[in-house]
């Protein structure tokens, strides 16, 4: 598409959109009377993503060398300057959107609000370009789009350091103006007249069309006349859609059988036109091409795997559809777009084109929860034997979002398996999207320690440790023992929780008893007033301020000796901690146990909020502190290497 209008060249990737491209270009250099925010809408499929993109190629300084820029209006060009940030929406939170920013000024930020302050203490602008934003969050079904530019994109549209340019849907896009003082925001609505581009669709359907874009001979694509005049028409019908162009010529051209160029009749004017039109010319039922896509307007990620997709055909429509699906590629062809998982070598992935095409399928749908249910059900029964660890990735990580939309999350998140198993970052969009009303203990559990598992990434076998020891922290000991049943070969056992704050300082000793027995117990240093403790003072006499709980070191958390006299309990020496087979090295956030022999780490420990004390039993039992209360966990030694 590189036409030219008044003796320019058209932008190579959008071909025309000039109007757009004037006001962008001034946004940009900072014109007098030029908005310091624009906020970018349209109906989905008018093509917002394409023109920022195209933007975008002519504000990177290496890419925009690869321009015609000489050619072209220079009203419509940027001037060179260093790139915009530029961060990425599709799947992530808003939290990490703003970290993203702040990593790409080098913010020194900790806290959110550190950031804006930050910013906003610049000495000059910063530009900051958000594409995408109705593609935020892990899961649909969790507003993340909206907790984005309410949490993330106000603030930062209300900070007078920051230029922004934000590609956002309708609604979201008033949102964020509103509020904004006259003449600082401005929202170009590609859908508007002002900023509508018909011309441009005509050039867009018309290279389309053209053989040189490897469109097969039709007599409607080698004749210029022919091709020019259905170009007209395709564009005509499309509206402001780009998107609808798009799927017309894709549809004519995969089945140009019984196509007539003279009626316009046969051409779209929507999406859900576009598919309802290329299901009729195909001979086939409109609501069968709806059902085939109907799990893709479902799934969630990057796409459903393909192997899947005539189970949930049929668990959408009730009834088999196996052989429908089989046979129907030219039918759903033009709407899906085939990738691959985990790239070249992953299992092969069918998503939709577009998400506007998802939005009409959806809208086509009954009942969008009763279809989410019957698609999570089929899910669910996909599991072998109900072991998570042996579930497909798709199900493993998106269940929760399917039975979020369906209304039945809650009752899915009782399974340990799929707490450890599952990504953390859906299963935990998905979770925060319930309210904690709803939620059972367990899932309560999860909430509080997901913010963990996310941050750092932790692996399977981490996340089922850190799971485990927070199940004990919260009473469930039987969900803790149900991740001990999993199978892993866990650092830890955590052996008891004491939820008792002020603890500043721990430590192991043994207790002497008759016949010279010791029963081993743990020092735990705590306020005056805390039940059960014996108060000491500076001198070790009553009436000081703080106090001293004797726990068994290995029995649960309810064996408090409160008759114990800790002046009586004998504490490990050095020599004897020296000997021990095991060593202890602690950060704010962080512990690890180690092999003294080997120096390999046999457990590291790390915590949402800092310990507070440590101490290592010469026998391997843990005690750790922190603001929530002490817990004890017996390290798992490494099993000795054997060989023949």
């Amino acid at each position: 598409m590189t036409g030219s209008t008044d003796g320019y060249a058209q932008h190579p990737h959008i071909g025309g959109r000039t109007a757009a491209l004037r006001a962008l270009a001034a946004w940009r250099m900072e014109w007098p009377g030029a908005p310091r925010v624009i906020a970018l809408t349209g109906n989905p499929g008018s093509g917002r993503s394409h023109l920022l993109t195209g933007f975008l190629m002519m504000c990177d300084p290496e890419f925009r060398k690869r321009l015609p820029l000489d050619d072209m209006d220079p009203s419509t060009v940027p001037p060179e300057l260093p790139s915009p940030a530029v961060p990425s929406t599709a799947g992530l939170t808003a939290a990490q959107v703003l970290w993203l920013v702040a990593e790409h000024y080098n913010l020194a930020a900790t806290a959110v609000d550190d950031v804006y302050a930050e910013l906003a203490a610049l000495d000059q602008a910063v530009t900051i370009v958000v594409p995408d934003v109705d593609r935020a969050g892990p899961v649909r079904a969790a507003g993340e789009a909206a907790r984005l530019v309410r949490e993330v994109l106000k603030p930062l549209a209300a900070t007078e350091t920051v230029r922004l340019l934000v590609d956002v849907p309708r609604p979201l896009a008033v949102e964020l103006a509103d509020g904004l003082p006259y003449g600082s925001v401005q929202i170009i609505d590609l859908d508007e007249p002002q900023w509508a581009d018909p011309e441009g669709l005509v050039r867009h359907a018309e290279a389309a069309l053209s053989p040189q874009a490897a469109a097969p001979a039709l007599p409607f694509t080698v004749d210029p006349a022919a091709r020019h005049a259905l170009a007209a028409a395709i564009g005509r019908r499309a509206g402001t859609s780009p998107l609808v162009v798009e799927l017309a010529v894709d549809s004519i051209l995969m089945a140009p059988e019984g196509f007539g160029p003279a009626d316009e009749q046969y051409l779209p004017g929507s999406v859900g036109e576009a598919l309802d039109l290329h299901a009729r010319r195909l001979g086939a039922d409109p609501q069968t091409l709806r059902l085939i896509l109907a799990p893709l307007a479902l799934a969630e990620g990057d796409g459903l795997p393909v192997e899947m997709l005539a189970r949930l055909v049929g668990a959408v429509a009730g009834r088999d559809m196996s052989e429908t699906v089989a046979g129907a590629m030219t039918l759903a062809g033009p709407f899906v777009q085939p990738g691959q998982a985990d790239g070249d070598g992953g299992p092969t992935l069918l998503r939709l084109r577009h998400p506007a095409i998802g939005d009409a399928v959806r809208a086509g749908l009954p009942n969008v929860r009763a279809a989410q249910s019957r698609t999570a059900m089929a899910l669910l029964e996909a599991v072998p034997e109900q072991d998570w660890g042996k579930a497909d990735p798709y199900v493993r990580d998106h269940i929760a979002a399917h039975t979020l939309e369906a209304g039945l999350l809650p009752q899915l998140l009782t399974d340990p398996g799929l707490f450890v198993h599952a990504d953390p970052v859906p299963l935990r969009a998905a979770v925060e999207a319930v309210s904690v009303e709803a939620l059972g203990a367990p899932a309560r559990t999860y909430l509080r320690t997901a913010p963990l598992l996310t941050r750092t990434q932790a692996p399977t076998v981490l996340r089922a440790a850190l799971l485990e020891t927070a199940f004990v922290e919260d009473g469930l000991h039987e969900y803790a023992d149900a991740v001990h049943r999993l199978g892993f070969d866990l650092p830890w056992r955590t052996l008891w929780s004491l939820p008792v704050t002020g603890i500043s300082a721990v430590t192991v000793g043994s207790l002497p008893g008759p016949e010279g027995s010791a029963t081993p117990v743990a020092l735990l240093v705590v306020p005056a007033d805390t039940p059960g403790a014996r108060p000491v003072g500076a001198s070790g006499e009553a009436g000081g301020s703080s106090a001293v709980l004797v726990h068994s070191l290995t029995a649960p958390a309810t064996t408090l000796l409160g008759e114990a006299d800790p002046q009586q309990v004998r504490l490990p020496s050095e020599d004897e901690r020296a000997a021990a087979p095991l060593g202890l090295s602690r950060g704010a956030d962080y512990l690890r146990v180690w092999d003294r022999a080997s120096e390999e780490v046999l457990a590291a420990l790390i915590t949402d909020t800092p310990f507070t004390a440590a101490d290592l039993s010469p026998d391997g039992v843990l005690v750790v502190a922190t603001a929530r209360g002490a817990k004890a966990l017996r390290i798992r030694p490494r099993a000795a290497e054997t060989s023949s």
